[in-house]
């Protein structure tokens, strides 16, 4: 778990340290905050876009307290969002795919109930190699049958790029990525091996409707026997293991493929790159929306709370600072959308949520 360089001289006076001296904890009822600092969890993929913003904030005025700032994953993130209001937990989840029902009734039951969502942007799962690797070229359906557990319901014997399709090189199936609590790999699992899946069997998309679990066994499901490498939450160390083998293969959003430009490549999709615009325009099979969940209730509690949202969204557009650092500008629409919601600071309506 990467913390940002910000977070050193914050985490001397720990967050619940309030609590040890006896201060009230007023974010519970939406007063003045017992902690004086903002603290946010969840998705590598958004946590440099998130400590940009922190920065921009702590040299707007050198009173505010640095962010705490930590990249656990998209589903560990909301597990400790959604433990509870107060000082004691965190104000804001980075998410790398929206909350999911399940996760908001889990915040209902634990207290946390009017969340705000907000679109910050677009990112892309790119797939990457090293400059010296083979040149993949993949289809979603040839990523299904080297990386899902069950292909076609029969557990994976595939053990080279060969076994999975005669046109491939014969090198053995070797992909770094994110662990299972990171939205990263939920992303990866719904955008491209789901995609693969039903291409091969199209009978398996009406299974989604009749046996939910039936179909996530089948087309979700990621391999366990090696070829898939959980590589944790810290995706500069994918790009480094690229780098040491290249023939193996990265997973990892696609500001980290931007920023690494210069030691690996972008693998095709289904004849398509990874890159700023193919992803904008949605061309690029492996798009996502980026999200920020942020309790209303502390938004009047925490210093600087609505200030640091109010900071995100005259920062997310086309030309803007984070765009600069590898976010992709969602469309006008839905960034006028999002700025209305942090000016109004509405509640999502979880009638929406998967």
């Amino acid at each position: 778990m990467r913390r940002h360089p910000l977070t050193a001289r914050l985490m001397l006076v720990p967050i619940a340290a309030c609590a040890l001296v006896g201060c009230r904890d007023q974010a519970n009822g939406g007063g003045a905050g017992a902690r004086d600092q903002i603290s946010v969890v969840g998705s590598s993929t958004v946590y440099p876009f998130t400590t940009m913003i922190a920065e921009q904030l702590v040299a707007s005025d050198p009173d505010v307290k640095a962010p705490v700032i930590e990249s656990t994953g998209t589903g560990a993130g909301m597990k400790l969002f959604c433990a509870g209001i107060g000082a004691a937990h965190p104000d804001i989840e980075d998410a790398s795919r929206r909350m999911k029902a399940s996760e908001y009734r889990d915040c209902v039951a634990h207290g946390v109930r009017d969340i705000i969502e907000v679109q910050v942007g677009i990112d892309g799962i790119a797939f990457a190699e090293a400059k010296n690797g083979p040149k993949m070229d993949l289809t979603p359906a040839q990523l299904y049958r080297a990386l899902a557990a069950a292909p076609g319901g029969k557990p994976n014997t595939a053990r080279t790029w060969r076994d999975v399709d005669a046109a491939l090189p014969p090198i053995p199936i070797q992909v770094y990525g994110p662990p299972a609590t990171s939205g990263t790999r939920d992303a990866m699992a719904e955008l491209i091996l789901t995609r693969g899946c039903e291409d091969l069997d199209p009978a398996a998309r009406a299974l989604a409707h009749t046996d939910p679990e039936a179909h996530k066994a089948l087309c979700t499901r990621v391999r366990e026997d090696g070829a898939y490498i959980d590589a944790g939450e810290n995706d500069n160390l994918i790009v480094q293991k690229l780098q040491s083998n290249p023939n193996a293969i990265g997973v990892f959003g696609y500001s980290y493929l931007e920023e690494n430009a210069a030691t690996v490549n972008g693998v095709r999709i289904a004849g398509v790159a990874p890159t700023y615009q193919t992803i904008a325009d949605g061309r690029y099979p492996g798009s996502r929306p980026l999200y920020l969940y942020v309790k209303k209730a502390h938004l009047s509690a925490i210093p600087h709370l609505a200030d640091f949202l109010k900071l995100y969204a005259a920062s997310w557009g086309p030309d803007g600072p984070l765009v600069r650092r590898g976010l992709i500008a969602a469309p006008d629409a839905i960034r006028a959308r999002s700025a209305a919601i942090v000016a109004g600071q509405t509640p999502l309506d979880p009638a929406v949520l998967p």
